[in-house]
């Protein structure tokens, strides 16, 4: 997957892995780990190593072997310290230690992640400046840029302390340098790039066609079959994706990604399959040693024993819930919402959601024509409706029939603390943006941007605030 030397042009030894360590990334990116297993302790030896170690420390999400994994980066930067300077070198210290910070955020260790990746960043700076044509760097520093340039303000003035100001333009400039010229990590920047246009600029075909053609040219990737039944869900393909998930590379040399797991129950869930639906998410919980996405599986536990009618199943997952898992995610966040809540969900509403998510849009307007609002309608419910009406109608493409409904939920939720008014925004923001009426599309970007406190802040903020970079604010 990785480029060989040949095709480097006007690259000195020093800036490219050599045929061995190239052959060996691929085997990490395909997660064969024995395959990837590479001795020695030149730049892109240790690169290939470390790229190793992270990839099976965060796909395992195993506590126990954080520390040993942290220790093993540390001593391969003191053996990168006596070597002789050169691109690869300095590119492979700033790649470790971002995979350090990495490694440490996600541990818990918060403070020293921020310590570590302002330490990445600013040598990957360097790397640039002092190689102006070593594309790996630009790659890094890019996403990073992009990521840092992209978050909502009550995360960035932080960062800005740290000395990381970010920016999404610098950022998607260098990632398309490195990305569409020959290097041993273009295949990583395309991916990323895709990746970062389809979530935040609306490119979902392009990202799903890329995605698509690498993964029938490397069926043996493991990674590109994750990538290829993620965006299938994302985009509500839900069949494919699971014929994409029952097709994925198995066997004893492939890591464990106890992940797809949980992503099989969503599109089972999706399907009305709930026994099916449980068994992979129950599947993931006693694979996966991480804290995220707990309580989302519960969660999702949960719906699928409700809707199936298995009233006693169905409250002991709920419980367990508030039992575990941390709520940095905006799943697990949403999850924890509604444990806190103790308001009751509305099953054709719930079921409606999970067939929107799942491509089936005709039968959600089916079952949505079955509600009916009372006096005593929570209004959480009232609001569900509409959204969940001008979803469907969005998806089917009829955005004219959906826009009502858009605005609909807009004047009914005030300043209620729920995602369909700020969602409702974003999406109106698109569709007026679609259309050329960039004043009407800004206004609502800035509506969207407006809710002070609903689920997916985050995620919202930072969709709305892209959106408005792009019409000019």
């Amino acid at each position: 997957m990785a480029a060989t030397p040949s095709i480097c042009r006007g690259e000195s030894p020093r800036e490219v892995l050599t045929p061995a360590q190239a052959r060996a990334y691929a085997e990490v990116l395909n997660m064969r780990p024995a395959r990837a297993s590479l001795a020695g302790t030149d730049a892109g030896a240790l690169l290939v190593q470390d790229c190793l170690s992270i990839t099976e420390l965060l796909v395992s999400q195993d506590a126990r072997r954080y520390e040993a994994t942290v220790a093993a980066q540390d001593a391969r930067l003191k053996l990168l310290d006596k070597q002789p300077a050169g691109p690869l070198q300095a590119y492979t210290a700033a790649e470790i230690r971002l995979h350090q910070a990495a490694a440490q955020v996600v541990f818990g260790h918060e403070v020293q992640g921020a310590w570590s990746l302002r330490q990445s960043y600013q040598q990957m700076q360097q790397v640039v400046r002092r190689y102006p044509q070593f594309l790996p760097a630009r790659k890094t520093l890019g996403m990073l840029q992009f990521f840092i340039g992209s978050l909502p303000e009550s995360y960035r003035w932080f960062l800005k302390l740290l000395g990381l100001p970010g920016s999404v333009e610098a950022g998607l400039h260098n990632l398309r340098r490195a990305a569409t010229q020959p290097n041993d990590f273009q295949l990583e920047a395309r991916l990323i790039l895709a990746l970062l246009e389809e979530t935040y600029y609306k490119k979902p075909e392009a990202a799903l066609a890329l995605v698509q053609t690498l993964q029938r040219q490397q069926p043996q990737s493991l990674l590109l079959s994750y990538l290829l039944i993620s965006q299938l869900k994302k985009q509500h393909r839900t069949d494919a994706a699971l014929a994409a998930y029952r097709a994925r590379p198995t066997g004893p040399d492939y890591l464990p990604l106890p992940y797809l797991h949980h992503m099989a129950a969503d599109l089972l869930l999706y399907q009305g399959q709930y026994a099916a639906s449980q068994r992979e998410n129950l599947q993931f919980l006693q694979q996966y040693q991480g804290q995220h996405y707990r309580k989302d599986a519960y969660f999702k536990l949960y719906l699928a024993a409700w809707l199936s009618g298995a009233a006693p199943a169905a409250e002991q997952y709920r419980r367990r819930i508030g039992g575990g898992g941390r709520t940095v995610l905006e799943e697990d966040t949403y999850a924890q919402r509604f444990l806190e809540d103790k308001q009751p969900l509305n099953a054709q509403l719930t079921r409606a959601r999970l067939q929107i998510d799942g491509g089936y849009y005709r039968e959600a307007l089916t079952t949505l024509d079955g509600f009916q609002a009372t006096d005593t309608t929570p209004l959480r419910d009232r609001l569900e409706e509409p959204y969940r009406r001008a979803r469907a109608l969005h998806l089917l493409g009829r955005p004219d029939s959906a826009r009502p409904f858009y605005a609909r939920t807009i004047a009914l939720a005030g300043s209620a603390p729920y995602y369909f008014a700020p969602q409702s925004a974003l999406q109106l923001g698109y569709l007026y943006q679609v259309e050329g009426h960039k004043a009407t599309a800004r206004a609502y970007f800035q509506k969207a941007l407006s809710y002070s406190r609903h689920e997916y802040k985050n995620s919202t903020d930072t969709k709305a605030k892209l959106a408005l970079k792009e019409l000019g604010e």
